[in-house]
């Protein structure tokens, strides 16, 4: 079955999440890889110019046209000849940014554009291995399989107490991360705390073959299907290989527990196979502007019976999905409320390999229905947000009880 091509619009328009629950913002993406360039501004400006194109973004494209009840050519005046270097318009566009009172939008360093173009490619070159915070120290969640991690004998529940000699004690995951990642065929030396020993071990990088989602048939006739992220540009051919993983199967579970959210295009095009007309999804921009997205007519439709798992770190792209799925009555929603993200965002690069997140929108589900702040209520609240993390699918309440809701029908 094909997927359609989607426009260059939607590939730039992010449903995100932000927060510093960084045992969420821990996973490494998927990587399969293509080229990125069209997303980079490869002019090289000055810092004064860079704030002043910034300013003009914010001014033109944010979805409060009041800027936040403020006068936006104050910061212009504020900030006129005095920004010299790239650090004090980093600085300036900050702080303006800051006056907005939403947590969304941000400016990008080169640092951040680059993390963010590794999300969407999902490229990545690293060990192959999940990590989070616990008690303050870093902790190997998962070994992906057959990545040189995985070879080396890494093991779950590893502590990472030192990346080529830096103490890691009081560094967060992403910097961690960051530490851990490096060139395709070059060594990273980790020292990891395992049953009270350290050990060290020698690891060539590679590129990590992650998929965004993964499936499984479960109790011989439950599909099952984990979406961990909208973010990746293959997200939605992946989701038609679960599909196609799970066909004889007589019902389904996706589970979006965990799953920060990413591309617009991908929740609609998902949303969009069980749901064959109909809105989808309405996106409000600045000055009351409605876009309304619809259902068009696919190759495939489902009619399983089918539940979806949230909590509360499932958001935006997942809110989209999930949302919409309720509101037509096509899933019962097992699991906890999720994070309430009603926000769209757009990306838009900016010289000097920087650029600018910013929210442009809004959106409702298709019951018209405003979940920002709010989240999505499950249809049957039970468990707890963790433990399906931790405890890798060993006494899994959610899914559990989405098993003999499948089971009953």
């Amino acid at each position: 079955m094909r997927v359609k091509n989607i426009t260059i619009f939607f590939l730039l328009v992010f449903i995100l999440v932000m927060f510093n629950q960084v045992f969420f913002k821990a996973f490494n993406r998927a990587n399969i890889y293509f080229s990125t360039q069209a997303l980079y501004d490869n002019e090289n400006t000055s810092p004064q110019k860079l704030f002043e194109k910034t300013w003009r973004i914010i001014y033109k494209d944010y979805y409060d046209p009041t800027l936040n009840h403020q006068d936006w050519t104050r910061w212009k005046e504020r900030y006129h000849d005095k920004i010299k270097t790239n650090d004090d318009a980093k600085v300036a566009i900050d702080t303006m940014i800051a006056s907005l009172n939403e947590p969304y939008t941000r400016y990008m360093n080169k640092k951040d554009f680059d993390e963010l173009a590794t999300s969407i490619t999902s490229k990545i070159c690293g060990i192959g291995v999940n990590i989070y915070t616990k008690s303050g120290k870093i902790e190997i969640f998962n070994v992906i399989p057959s990545t040189p991690a995985d070879y080396i004998g890494i093991k779950q529940g590893d502590i990472i107490v030192a990346v080529d000699g830096k103490d890691t004690n009081g560094m967060n995951v992403s910097e961690v991360a960051s530490l851990v990642r490096g060139p395709e065929n070059s060594i990273v030396e980790l020292t990891i705390l395992r049953d009270g020993k350290k050990i060290t071990k020698k690891i060539k990088r590679k590129e990590i073959k992650i998929k965004n989602v993964k499936s499984s048939i479960i109790d011989n006739h439950i599909g099952y299907i984990q979406i961990i992220s909208f973010m990746g540009s293959t997200t939605a051919s992946e989701f038609m290989e679960a599909l196609e993983n799970t066909k004889n199967t007589d019902s389904l579970i996706i589970d979006l527990r965990g799953n920060t959210g990413g591309l617009l295009e991908n929740a609609v095009f998902i949303a969009n196979l069980f749901i064959p007309q109909g809105k989808i999804v309405d996106i409000i921009y600045r000055n009351g502007y409605t876009k309304s997205i619809q259902a068009d007519a696919k190759e495939i439709n489902l009619n399983k019976p089918l539940v979806v798992l949230i909590n509360s770190a499932s958001a935006s792209a997942s809110e989209i999905l999930s949302g919409a799925l309720k509101d037509y009555k096509k899933a019962k929603l097992v699991g906890k409320k999720t994070f309430g993200k009603g926000l769209v965002q757009k990306v838009v690069p900016l010289p000097n390999q920087t650029g600018v997140n910013i929210t442009i929108a809004k959106y409702l589900t298709p019951n018209g229905t405003d979940i920002n702040k709010l989240g999505i209520k499950p249809d049957i609240e039970i468990g707890n947000d963790y433990d399906f993390y931790i405890n890798n699918n060993k006494n899994d309440v959610q899914l559990n009880t989405a098993k003999k809701l499948l089971s009953l029908k």
